[in-house]
């Protein structure tokens, strides 16, 4: 199984940002975790929010830990919201089941991480981060 490389989440951090000043987006933030929830690589744009770094990382870390997008996330804390706060006091704060972060996938098919923003709206912050992934030639995964 290939891993994701520095060069690959040091590309899904570029083309992100380069996405979210195309779309007009608030100062945003990316981060890019590898399969194991480490930090891979991050940025936050000038005029960025102390905060969304941490947002950022908590939609990533929260759909690589469950092996879903954070939309589908977004969608199961709606149906059971005492489940989704026991994962993130579980999870000492790092779970965030909001969208706005994609799952990373290789050209097999498996999960090789996840790219989560914050400056937008979800569907903003989701968009910059699959554009990201598949201009590192890799495949975003945000299905609900």
């Amino acid at each position: 199984m290939s891993r994701l490389t520095l060069k690959q989440a040091n590309t899904i951090v570029e083309k992100a940002l380069e996405k979210a000043r195309e779309m007009k987006i608030k100062p945003l933030a990316v981060v890019v975790l590898d399969d194991a929830g480490n930090i891979v690589s991050a940025q936050r744009e000038d005029g960025a929010s102390m905060f969304r770094i941490d947002i950022g990382l908590g939609k990533a870390w929260a759909a690589v830990a469950m092996g879903c997008s954070s939309r589908a996330l977004s969608k199961r804390a709606k149906d059971n919201p005492n489940f989704m706060v026991t994962l993130a006091a579980t999870a000492k704060g790092k779970f965030l089941p909001q969208t706005g972060a994609v799952l990373i996938r290789n050209a097999q098919g498996d999960i090789v991480g996840a790219a989560g923003a914050s400056g937008g709206t979800g569907e903003e912050d989701e968009a910059c981060c699959a554009y990201g992934a598949e201009q590192a030639g890799l495949k975003p995964d945000a299905s609900a």
